[in-house]
């Protein structure tokens, strides 16, 4: 199991932007795909408080439930690059 956890929805353009990022870091991450419907999202709820995707969780460094895909990205760049 990655100590990086990434919820998302395929097709997300936000989300593709975070994983872009994580590929082009080279971090391993494991992916959770959300429900469609943000009544059905209790997961990603629950770790970050909404129910917009993308949101990472990065056991490693003790991030959990970061939303914002341009927060993401730039945390990434300033924690892994």
């Amino acid at each position: 199991m990655a100590a990086i956890t990434m919820y998302e929805l395929p097709g997300c353009p936000y989300c593709a932007k975070v994983r872009s990022k994580l590929e082009e870091l080279d971090l391993e991450y494991d992916v959770i795909e959300v429900p469609r419907s943000h009544d059905d999202r209790t997961e990603v709820e629950k770790v970050s408080g909404q129910t917009g995707v993308p949101v990472i969780i990065d056991e490693e460094h003790g991030v959990e439930g970061m939303h914002e895909s341009d927060d993401i990205v730039d945390y990434l760049e300033e924690t892994y690059a």
